[in-house]
């Protein structure tokens, strides 16, 4: 079984404008909701074989929270250039190309991207997902490029202002 986890990064900063959008950080509710999320998934003990992250400041940011969080090695983050701005597609044939090895692995990046792929993938999953939405879908295969939707299923949802957090 794959199992993809999809989150969108935490709430930024638009506080300074001197910093282009690849530079903005998390402001304070984002530093808040990304250790609280990593908090749910260790309190569910999950853990991913491989986190890959979008190269701005504030998906980096909110990698790093969560992995802390869960136990991941922050040096073992990846980063990938073409998450920045990436599409839907450019999303899922990244996923379609990954090492068969992985079973879980955990992608973070932007909007629209981020929540059309999970609607697309799944369409239980909302076509806009609230910022640091942690969104876990699962797959009865034993190869990525097999990841289709009508295959994927809904494991998780939650987001931080989800009062119906199983764990907290």
């Amino acid at each position: 079984m794959k199992r993809l986890t999809l989150i969108r990064h935490a709430k930024s900063s638009w506080s300074d404008p001197g910093l282009s959008d690849f530079e903005r950080p998390l402001n304070q509710r984002g530093n808040r909701d990304a250790p609280r999320m990593g908090q749910r998934l260790a309190s569910a003990d999950i853990h991913f074989d491989r986190m890959i992250t979008s190269p701005a400041n504030r998906a980096i940011s909110t990698a790093r929270l969560i992995a802390k969080a869960i136990g991941y090695p922050a040096a073992q983050i990846v980063t990938e250039p073409r998450f920045y701005e990436a599409s839907p597609q450019t999303l899922l044939d990244y996923v379609r190309r990954l090492d068969d090895r992985d079973d879980h692995v955990a992608l973070i990046g932007h909007n629209p991207a981020i929540s059309l792929l999970a609607h697309h993938l799944c369409p239980e999953v909302p076509g806009d997902l609230p910022t640091c939405a942690v969104v876990r879908l699962a797959c009865e295969t034993d190869n990525w490029q097999a990841l289709m939707p009508g295959r994927v299923m809904l494991l998780q949802l939650d987001y931080p202002k989800n009062r119906a957090s199983p764990t907290e």
